[in-house]
């Protein structure tokens, strides 16, 4: 992954709220004075002065970004193109600059990353402007009473669309790409709205549970991982289209159903990552490891484009015949095996 001296440096990866430039955040250090928004690359002015009067946030933000980061490189982890990042900006080359569904996915998962970091910030107490979400109190039709501290969703979706919407708000939010990149960053946080979950602990005498307090709780970020890789399966190709004097997005073949807040959508074909093209931002796919075995994108046949694979044996070192022992602490044996490793021409 691409590393940069705290100064400059901004995350490129909350694509949407720095356009491409906000993944680089995730490397800066810590954001504690109005001069460093002014360092931050790539912000445009609305965003420096947000910085400014938000620095408490600013560290959310930044770990927002490399939990974006990080599991777009998991989600890819299998693919062609697998979430790589860069030294330069953006980080992510120009897959992030073209319409392409992976753009649509980059810039989901970090405005997704940014209202999932300040919200887990408000509940644990790390930010003076909000904490858990008092309006859920009370008692519920299920029985149970509301107690505890739900997450404040609210108040990290409000900041991640203040924060990260407001470059393509800035141009207008009528051409092609302002309207694409509008649509996935809010699909990126209706990932986490719609798969909110209800957390319960039962009280009562020797365990047993008389009544329960319960709180709303956002989903584990893997989940909303899982929810966002699914929309970019299923993404719609879109082009624009007027609706009176309203510019919107709808899909390019029209016996296709419309999307959903909740999908993602992409302008351009992707192309397909198999040769080294930095120019572009895409590595390529020699070297990478391939499954000899799988028909399906991890397989060498598909991973390598065809050009073959080099396979050799290695020798690796596991922990086996594990056993406990009384009391407290397991011990294994040191087992060697040779594995092949399969990688791409």
């Amino acid at each position: 992954m691409g590393w940069c001296s705290p100064t400059p440096c901004l995350l490129t990866s909350c694509a949407g709220c720095c356009g491409r430039y906000l993944a680089k955040l995730s490397s800066v250090g810590s954001i504690s004075e109005e001069e460093t928004c002014e360092k931050l690359k790539g912000l445009i002015q609305r965003q420096v002065q947000m910085c400014k009067r938000n620095l408490e946030v600013m560290d959310s933000v930044r770990r927002g970004a490399q939990l974006a980061i990080e599991e777009c490189q998991y989600q890819f982890r299998n693919r062609r193109w697998n979430c790589s990042t860069l030294d330069t900006l953006p980080v992510f080359g120009k897959v992030v600059t073209q319409g392409t569904r992976e753009a649509a996915f980059v810039y989901a998962i970090s405005s997704a990353g940014v209202a999932f970091a300040v919200t887990r910030a408000c509940s644990s107490g790390e930010l003076d402007k909000c904490g858990c979400d008092r309006t859920v109190q009370g008692g519920s039709p299920q029985g149970f009473q509301w107690s505890g501290c739900s997450d404040n969703i609210a108040y990290g979706v409000a900041f991640s669309q203040s924060f990260v919407d407001v470059r393509e708000r800035s141009k207008g939010a009528s051409s092609n790409r302002a309207l694409m990149n509008l649509h996935n960053n809010e699909a990126g946080r209706k990932a986490i709205l719609n798969n909110m979950r209800v957390e319960c602990k039962c009280h009562g005498v020797s365990g047993s549970c008389e009544f329960k307090t319960c709180w709303k709780a956002m989903p584990p970020f893997r989940k909303v991982g899982n929810v966002l890789k699914e929309k970019f399966d299923g993404a719609t190709e879109v082009e624009q289209s007027e609706i009176g004097s309203t510019k919107v997005l709808v899909p390019k073949n029209s016996q296709f159903k419309p999307h959903t807040d909740e999908d993602l959508v992409y302008l351009d074909s992707s192309p397909d990552f198999c040769d080294h093209d930095l120019k572009n931002g895409v590595l390529g796919t020699s070297g990478r490891q391939c499954n000899k075995t799988s028909k399906a994108i991890d397989g060498c046949e598909l991973m390598c484009c065809g050009r073959g694979f080099h396979t050799d044996e290695v020798e690796v070192v596991e922990r086996c015949s594990c056993k406990f022992h009384w009391c407290c602490s397991v011990k294994c044996k040191p087992c060697h095996r040779v594995v092949e490793i399969h990688t791409c021409r």
